[in-house]
């Protein structure tokens, strides 16, 4: 279901390039969405954005990445240095990036969601490293699913993960450090399929049989109907007035998946996601992270790479995970 297999990752080189290959991919889709965040789709259709763009209303340089970003590596980072998952560590980590601008592309947070906030001011008032994430109606926005791409990594190459219901859990108790709703469980854990399933065979048919072990698993799920678009077999020939482009994390994960298979390459992938318009930076990443693994490390544009802000300090991240992980 979420296991490993033995042809990929089995040492260190192949385990860097393909987790290189996924965080660049959602790095990258976050920084090329930055500047034109909740930019109106209409507006994108006229004036598309074909690379990485200078501005936005924060008016930062081209390359800036935002809090999706910077907590996914604050994730990466903190399964790294534990050699699993901790949730104190990984709330530790999102705190300083909150506070002091820990693990950002310009020295301060920014884009910080209204759920995630409360829970770290939750997290901070002292208590377990669990139960913090908001678990109201209103608390499914996509803050957790645009982090969650290290912990799948790591269930995927670590030979100390665990069961996969043990790897399922570890997704939602990462999740729910900042939002806990079960339909924001299960997104993340659709994506969890989507995503292992690609880990596993980077090819565009392993989009479907993700969806097809998602849509298995979670049958009889009380969020299941919220899903039931997603897993339908005609989904990918949806037009894209259908798809939205908001933050309601099913909205996030349509989005994403739609922008995957509906393109063959991952440049495509990710300008597709931006030119949704709405918010751009985290369907980007979500969708650029899936992107990343599909079409690999060399797939990724050179200039794009290049452009992203203190790029070396990712690629040593994905580097030492790909080390300590095996």
């Amino acid at each position: 279901m979420l296991g490993t297999c033995s042809e990929r990752g089995s040492d260190a080189a192949r385990r860097y390039h393909l987790i290189r290959g996924a965080i660049f991919g959602h790095v990258i889709g976050d920084a090329l969405g930055v500047p034109v965040e909740f930019v109106p789709r209409q507006r994108l259709c006229l004036h598309p954005v074909g690379g990485m763009l200078d501005g936005g209303d924060r008016g930062y340089p081209a390359g800036t990445w935002s809090d999706d970003s910077s907590m996914t590596l604050c994730a990466l980072e903190s399964l790294t240095v534990c050699g699993g998952y901790d949730g104190a560590d990984m709330m530790g980590r999102f705190v300083r990036w909150a506070r002091e601008g820990y693990m950002t592309s310009t020295g301060r947070a920014f884009g910080i969601g209204r759920t995630t906030f409360s829970a770290l001011c939750r997290f901070r008032r002292g208590g377990s490293s669990a139960g913090y994430g908001g678990s109201g109606e209103r608390d499914n926005g996509n803050g957790s699913l645009m982090r969650i791409l290290p912990v799948v990594l790591f269930n995927f190459f670590s030979k100390t993960a665990g069961s996969d219901e043990k790897k399922l859990e570890i997704v939602y108790q990462a999740s729910q450090l900042t939002h806990a709703h079960p339909r924001t469980l299960a997104a993340c854990g659709i994506y969890s399929f989507i995503a292992s399933q690609l880990l596993c065979s980077a090819e565009m048919s392993s989009v479907r049989l993700g969806l097809e072990r998602g849509e298995e698993f979670y049958q009889g799920h009380g969020e299941y109907r919220h899903f039931a678009g997603l897993f339908s077999r005609d989904f990918a020939s949806l037009p894209v007035e259908a798809i939205k482009s908001g933050g309601y994390v099913v909205d996030t994960l349509e989005a994403a998946v739609w922008c995957l298979m509906n393109t063959s390459s991952y440049q495509d992938c990710v300008l597709k996601a931006v030119n949704l318009g709405g918010d751009t930076d985290t369907i980007a990443a979500v969708a650029g992270g899936l992107a990343g693994i599909l079409y690999g490390e060399a797939a990724l544009p050179e200039e794009w790479a290049a452009q992203l802000a203190d790029s070396s300090r990712i690629d040593r991240l994905c580097k030492e995970a790909a080390e300590v992980w095996g």
